[in-house]
């Protein structure tokens, strides 16, 4: 396990270097707090993401129209789990869908994330003695774990919330079961998180807040409505010999009961002439 940490840590040490400098950066030149500090460099983080957030908004967004097409494909091959990855596979192909895309940003942010574990891990021993490392004047030291002082269970407290409505806002394309499995793995894991120290709490407070806000501003600007107009079109694509489109009901086989009801319309008519002329013979 240590020589695992040892590992990683090798790996990121340009990436922890490069986190100190912009933690020094914007306490130096930005007079900011070091806690200010890492809430800044979390929003740079966050900026640079936009491109690949951009990504995985379209990509939920596709997977949102094309879920009821989705459904049906795993209905057809429930009982053969090959065929049906082999088919979902295909259909993402076909219509430029890239599921993995949705997973881009959080799987950029964990270099970050251990970066700057590694920068605060020996944070002190960076700054010099008596430097200010509180926060909003509850949060004594960054640098301690979140558990060592009463206002990092609070911490604690605002990071599950925070990462509950994240992921309610992120997972909109995840069925209920799969949701509620995201929604509470951020509870069982707070004993791990816990032992963090509590800069870390907050830069991924910071980041929950920021994707909360993202969902917020994507619900708004994004309508639910395709959805709904995919599965009309879903409904109405197996009777294709419609020959008028209907008048509007959906309903592809309403239209062949109607179909007879103008023949007997004619024939009725001519009975009824012939019987006027017969009348006028007389």
């Amino acid at each position: 396990m240590i020589g695992a940490v040892l590992i990683v840590a090798s790996i990121l040490s340009p990436l922890e270097d490069v986190m100190r400098t912009i933690l020094e950066f914007f306490h130096d030149q930005g007079h900011l707090t070091w806690a200010w500090s890492i809430v800044a460099t979390t929003i740079l983080v966050r900026i640079c993401l936009v491109p690949l957030t951009v990504r995985q908004i379209h990509s939920m967004q596709s997977l949102q129209r094309h879920a009821p097409e989705m459904k049906e494909i795993q209905k057809k091959y429930k009982g053969d789990r090959q065929k049906m990855n082999e088919e979902l596979m295909k259909f993402y192909k076909e219509n430029n869908i890239n599921p993995a895309a949705s997973c881009l940003p959080l799987v950029a942010q964990i270099p970050v994330f251990f970066a700057l574990y590694f920068v605060l891990r020996n944070f002190t021993h960076h700054v010099p003695a008596g430097a200010d490392l509180s926060w909003l004047y509850i949060v004594p030291n960054i640098a301690e774990p979140a558990n060592s002082h009463w206002s990092g269970y609070l911490l604690l407290a605002i990071y599950a919330t925070s990462q509950v409505l994240s992921t309610w806002f992120m997972s909109t394309t995840m069925d209920k079961t799969q949701r509620t499995i995201m929604m509470v793995i951020p509870l069982v894991f707070i004993t791990v998180v816990a032992r963090f120290p509590t800069g870390l709490v907050i830069y991924w407070v910071t980041t929950n807040l920021w994707t909360v806000g993202q969902g917020l501003i994507t619900r708004r600007l994004v309508p639910k409505t395709p959805v709904g107009l995919i599965e009309k079109k879903s409904s109405r694509t197996p009777p294709r010999d419609d020959p008028g489109g209907g008048d509007g009901g959906g309903n592809g086989a309403r239209p062949e009961p109607d179909a007879p009801k103008p023949a007997p319309a004619r024939a009725q008519q001519p009975r009824k002439v012939r019987r006027k002329k017969k009348a006028g013979r007389r």
